[in-house]
């Protein structure tokens, strides 16, 4: 299983924090689906949405989600602070908060998949991918190898306890934006050789020049576009594709 680093995680969520601007913005809706969380808020008079992997927690020892049905209520600092939370459901909360609020950098975009990358950056390179994406086949072919990191292994897959001895061999290092938060993120970067290229994935991804300061060269995440269809997706259960259908564009940053 992947070393769980807390104190480094509230530093990287600290940075994220720091970064969603404090004034002129309050939230407009909160929506937690089975595979992903969506928060609308405006922000200068704009609605913008952000989604995060909705992580849950089944039991019945409390709620998965304090003030459920209020939460559209919440400021909008609040809600960010929910990142920090130790309810998994929460942690998607305020990651799509952050997500929703954090300024767009400045300059182009590319309108890229993040598979579309990996097979051109290693077409001759070692890929360690974290997380099994449904491109894993496609790219295995594309790339010179491709070792697949997973809590929960399928067949191909390594399990995460390899995560030690495959990502200091890889030249890219592909860590699925769950990293973040399942507070994985910075033990498997801190596993890197100096000069691997890191790409963080998936529409959970803040796209925020910040992390190119964290040792991330490549920010591959989502822009959603059809904030109305894809709320209605989220609420719906829909699945990333579905999603993607519905009004989210894959967008890349790269680092200068």
């Amino acid at each position: 299983m992947f070393v769980q680093d807390s104190t480094v995680i509230v530093s990287i969520i600290a940075d994220l924090l720091a970064a969603v601007p404090a004034d002129h913005s309050r939230i407009l809706d909160v929506r937690i689906g089975a595979a992903w969380t969506a928060v609308v808020a405006e922000v200068d008079g704009a609605r913008r949405c952000g989604l995060a992997a909705t992580l849950s927690r089944i039991g019945h020892d409390g709620p998965s989600v304090r003030d459920a049905g209020h939460l559209h209520e919440c400021g909008s600092r609040e809600l960010c602070e929910l990142a920090r939370s130790d309810s998994p459901a929460e942690v998607s909360v305020g990651m799509a908060a952050i997500n929703a609020l954090l300024p767009h950098p400045p300059g182009p975009w590319q309108d890229v998949n993040a598979s579309e990358l990996l097979a051109e950056r290693g077409a001759d390179k070692s890929v360690a991918l974290v997380g099994h994406f449904p491109f894993v086949d496609w790219l295995r072919e594309r790339v010179k190898t491709l070792w697949v990191l997973e809590l929960e292994p399928r067949a191909g897959d390594l399990p995460a306890s390899a995560a030690s001895e495959v990502i200091p061999q890889a030249d890219i290092v592909a860590l699925t934006s769950m990293t973040l938060l399942n507070r994985t993120f910075d033990s498997l970067l801190a596993l890197r050789r100096p000069d691997a290229q890191v790409m963080l994935l998936g529409p959970s991804t803040p796209l925020t020049p910040l992390l190119f300061d964290r040792g991330v060269d490549l920010l591959s995440g989502s822009v959603v576009e059809e904030i109305d269809a894809v709320l209605h997706g989220v609420s719906q259960g829909a699945g990333f594709r579905q999603l993607h259908r519905l009004g989210v564009r894959l967008v890349t940053m790269t680092k200068a």
